[in-house]
């Protein structure tokens, strides 16, 4: 912590040595104690001092308001005085020299100590002050803006040499002109010169006005981008003395933010090819195994027929050779419908109105030896006098047809699994008040939540959920939300408490393919 240096002036030598105690004895140093104002100047000069206690009363040619006035305006010392007297003229005279404390003899050493922290407390505050009011001088002086002064008349007083640059006058010609004459600025919409833009100014309440971009008008009549605000010059009792204008080119700046949202879009592109070939490269990555699994498992079977010894194990080997082929053909045909869906803008329905009661029944038929094998029971839902669904039957079918098996394959045996449909009303855009056909394939098998949000994603499988090990190509679910969503519909999935339901809501086809009707 620095020590702070108080020079005491007192011409009683045993008051001066009491107060240096004192002082010393509040953690001050005491270099210097003057018994006149002559040696005090002097002393001051030659020390580094922090802060005077000053005696009025002194002996010598000056005393001790004097000395104090010639310190503070030399050194810039802060003058604390301590003395006994207090009458009108003395006090006069003090407050002339701008003293930091007047403490009357006797005083306490709580009193001075106060006084002492308070006064150096408040210099350093006007210290930090000044030296920011010569800091910010110092910027005006050689700031990088046009500046323009103008006297309350609108006539032009300065200009600075940014703003000779800008407006092609120099101050020579410019002096005593109209502002509206060198500083002419334009208005975006009609392209024609503001009439006088700056002697509103003078009409409306102190303070500075926001900044304002526009064009500002040169000599040789070239427009330059500009940003320019207005300040008033306010005397001691807030009149307007006039007016300071800043402004700035803007040419530079508006080419920087241009640069700046070029190079964004560029950044924004270059990421979303960078997305778009990762998400290529992880769908042909993806591609090629699911294919090369089947092919790989073909290539061991057919290599284990030529060593197969027996009836048996060759039987074997052609229903595992049979089941890769079917796998291997479902992948294509899968991939190929996927692709199909995915490129088709306006695809192609075959609206018909289908008959739920009876088509349910066909549908679930091909399942029936599949459910009887895994002892799985299915039930229909149906209210009485369904109304007939308008919708493209081969949609409709391929989408329950994925639907069921999924069921079938993750419904552990003695599992329900149910199939309903109901009607719902619509309250969102484009169908409001529109009844939706609402279908709904429930088994009993739960789906982890971590899972679910996965469950749509193409040659995405649940893990370790398939009892029966039937395997898939893990794009029957992507096919069936492509078809929805081709059919304007939705499907979500839910799973808790032992259930996994999916519900598909859509809407008549021919509000589809034709809204106005």
């Amino acid at each position: 912590m620095t020590t702070i240096n108080i020079m005491v002036v007192e011409d009683e030598s045993i008051v001066a040595k009491d107060l240096q105690n004192r002082l010393k004895k509040f953690g001050y140093a005491v270099p210097v104690v003057a018994a006149s104002g002559e040696e005090a100047i002097l002393r001051a000069s030659e020390s580094h001092l922090d802060l005077v206690l000053m005696d009025i009363r002194l002996k010598g040619a000056i005393d001790g308001i004097e000395a104090a006035r010639q310190i503070h305006h030399r050194f810039q010392l802060p003058i604390i005085y301590l003395t006994a007297y207090a009458d009108d003229d003395t006090l006069a005279r003090a407050k002339q020299t701008q003293p930091y404390g007047y403490i009357l003899k006797p005083f306490k050493e709580r009193e001075l100590n106060t006084t002492i922290e308070i006064t150096l407390a408040r210099h350093r505050l006007e210290r930090q002050l000044q030296e920011r009011e010569q800091w910010l001088s110092t910027v005006l002086r050689s700031i990088a803006d046009a500046v323009i002064t103008i006297d309350t008349t609108g006539l032009i007083t300065f200009m600075n040499p940014v703003a000779e640059s800008l407006t092609g006058w120099q101050q020579a010609q410019a002096l005593g002109k109209p502002t509206i004459a060198v500083f002419q600025t334009e208005d975006e919409a009609t392209q024609s010169i503001l009439q006088q833009p700056i002697s509103s100014f003078f009409d409306t309440s102190l303070g500075m006005k926001t900044a304002v971009e526009t064009s500002l008008r040169c000599s040789d009549d070239q427009d330059i981008p500009i940003e320019y605000s207005i300040t008033p010059l306010q005397n001691d009792q807030h009149l307007i003395m006039g007016a300071v204008l800043v402004f700035r080119d803007r040419t530079e700046q508006l080419k920087a933010k241009a640069a700046i949202r070029q190079q964004a879009e560029q950044a924004r592109l270059v990421a979303e090819l960078q997305k778009l070939n990762q998400l290529k490269d992880d769908f042909l990555s993806t591609v090629s195994h699911e294919l090369r699994t089947p092919m790989s498992n073909m290539k061991m079977a057919l290599q284990m027929l030529t060593i197969a010894t027996n009836a048996e194990r060759q039987q074997r080997y052609l229903e595992i050779l049979k089941a890769e082929c079917a796998r291997e053909i479902d992948l294509i045909n899968d991939l190929l419908d996927l692709q199909r869906l995915e490129a088709a803008s306006y695809p192609t329905f075959l609206v018909e109105a289908i008959n739920l009661q009876d088509w349910f029944s066909s549908l679930i038929e091909p399942f029936r030896s599949r459910l009887q094998e895994h002892q799985q029971v299915i039930k229909i839902d149906l209210p009485e006098n369904f109304p007939p669904l308008i919708t493209d039957r081969a949609s409709l079918e391929r989408m329950l047809v994925e639907l069921l098996n999924n069921a079938c394959k993750y419904t552990p045996a003695g599992g329900q699994i149910i199939l309903k449909a109901e009607q719902v009303t619509s309250t969102s855009p484009p169908f409001e008040s529109v009844p939706l056909t609402c279908l709904i394939i429930q088994n009993q098998a739960e789906i982890p939540p971590t899972e679910l949000l996965r469950i749509f994603d193409k040659f995405y499988r649940v893990p370790h959920a398939d009892p029966w090990k039937q395997g898939g190509t893990g794009l029957g679910l992507a096919l069936v939300k492509r078809l929805v969503e081709q059919l304007q519909g939705n499907i979500q999935v839910e799973s808790s408490h032992g259930w996994t339901v999916f519900t598909m809501q859509l809407p008549p086809l021919n509000l589809v393919t034709n809204p106005e009707s």
